[in-house]
């Protein structure tokens, strides 16, 4: 049951599928090295349902542990990136009312922070590429957590870093897996359903609300 009776003091955001609206690209990015570098013939469904975690993650989860080496896994991981990046730049933007969304919670000192997945790269391509980093006064990437979601280690350190309790955030997800990193943080969840469809979170107890993008009402009972 939606309940959003509830005024974090900090937001935490997952940044793919939750800021933007780009895990298409991120999935074909990855569909094209599987297939056509790697020859795993695998179908797009299938290579979506493992787009969470670190890029050695994602390969080790398909291919098997010590399939690639560090240098492979790097040079792999670079060329996936580099596709993503030119595959979504033509259509980088902001969730539709995120825009409005960030000045209000600025305007109401409600502290913000990124917690993903994503590497350095990626989120810099994005949060200068949206000229948004003045609203962020924290970033968490993949680069700075030794386990990925669902480990809370990713929101957790986001929190600390804004100086803010756990169970005074609040986070947005897109994905099941960062639902579950949020509920193991101690910390409510909003879903963005960019992604994943709502049956696809009946196990978690933490979220408040299923939001198609930030121009949903529910949002102004945050504030």
């Amino acid at each position: 049951m939606e309940d959003l009776n509830f005024k974090p003091k900090a937001i935490i955001f997952d940044l793919n599928g939750t800021m933007i609206d780009d895990m298409k690209y991120h999935t074909l990015a990855w569909h094209s090295i599987m297939n056509d570098d790697l020859g795993a013939n695998l179908a797009y469904e299938t290579v979506k349902k493992e787009m969470y975690g670190k890029n050695h993650e994602v390969l080790e989860r398909v291919f098997g542990k010590n399939k690639f080496s560090v240098a492979e896994v790097e040079k792999l991981s670079f060329d996936k990136e580099k596709r993503y990046q030119e595959g979504y730049f033509p259509h980088l933007a902001l969730i539709d009312g995120l825009d409005n969304f960030l000045e209000r919670a600025k305007e109401d000192n409600i502290a913000m922070a990124i917690g993903s997945a994503a590497i350095p790269f990626n989120i810099d391509f994005v949060v200068d590429g949206l000229n948004i980093r003045n609203y962020l006064a924290a970033i968490v990437s993949a680069d700075d957590v030794l386990t990925s979601k669902p480990d809370p280690e990713t929101f957790l350190k986001a929190a600390e870093a804004l100086g803010i309790k756990p169970d005074d955030c609040l986070v947005f997800e897109d994905a099941p897996k960062g639902v579950e990193s949020a509920l193991n943080a101690g910390m409510k969840c909003i879903v963005l359903t960019t992604t994943h469809k709502v049956d696809e979170f009946d196990e978690y107890s933490n979220i408040l609300a299923f939001i198609a993008d930030y121009h949903d009402e529910k949002l102004n009972s945050l504030f």
